[in-house]
């Protein structure tokens, strides 16, 4: 069990990190979908009692990752504020500072639905905010999973999650990569986001991401 594997996608070497983002070393680009930042500050908005801190803890893989491999380009798939309420004083000035501390950093934001609803990230954050799909290389990348006339897409939104069974009634869900002829799917990022899960189609690889390391189930 490794910390990424490499994959082969539409002629092109990417890395499926176990912490459920996409590295594509010739354009050293990091790829992000559904982190869903101020989801748990929204939640608590309406009164219902989930964990704080998830902002921080996310931020912290993400520097972690930059930490290990080279970035000049961070994209975000779609979703990255989850709701109108996100826009809380503790989610913006935990972004803010993140921020301040990576000035070269090339950020791009595909919008989502989310987004859509949340509104922008703050202009002080420097993010280039754009429609799907983003077209780089033999990729379309986008929030929704549709079909691009001509380029592979890579895409969030689905949040695909993969069913583990043991013995007897023993089963464990994990998140999963999702790698297709047309349409491929990342995990949603996020640590408080859910998950859907996905059928044992014969035209798919599956990775799915645990304990610090990802690796194929089908």
């Amino acid at each position: 069990m490794s910390e990424y594997c490499s994959v082969q996608l539409a002629g092109v070497e990417l890395w499926l990190l176990a912490d459920k983002a996409i590295y594509w070393p010739e354009r050293k680009t990091l790829l992000i979908a559904d982190a869903h930042f101020g989801k748990a500050a929204a939640y608590r908005k309406l009164g219902q009692p989930v964990p704080q801190g998830t902002t921080t803890s996310n931020l912290q893989v993400i520097d972690r990752m930059l930490g290990k491999y080279p970035t000049e380009h961070l994209v975000f798939l779609g979703d990255f504020l989850h709701a109108p309420g996100s826009h809380s004083a503790g989610t913006l000035s935990t972004l803010a500072a993140w921020r301040t501390e990576l000035p070269d950093l090339r950020i791009t934001l595909i919008r989502g639905n989310h987004d859509k609803r949340a509104g922008d990230p703050p202009v002080e954050l420097r993010f280039e905010v754009v429609t799907e799909p983003l077209e780089m290389g033999p990729f379309a990348l986008q929030h929704e999973p549709d079909a691009h006339p001509s380029l592979h897409v890579l895409a969030g939104h689905i949040h695909p999650v993969y069913r583990l069974h043991g013995r007897g009634r023993q089963s464990l869900r994990l998140p999963c990569y999702l790698l297709r002829n047309k349409v491929s799917l990342l995990p949603a990022f996020g640590a408080f986001t859910g998950g859907y899960k996905m059928d044992d189609a014969t035209d798919q690889r599956v990775y799915v991401v645990g304990d610090g390391g990802v690796w194929r189930v089908a």
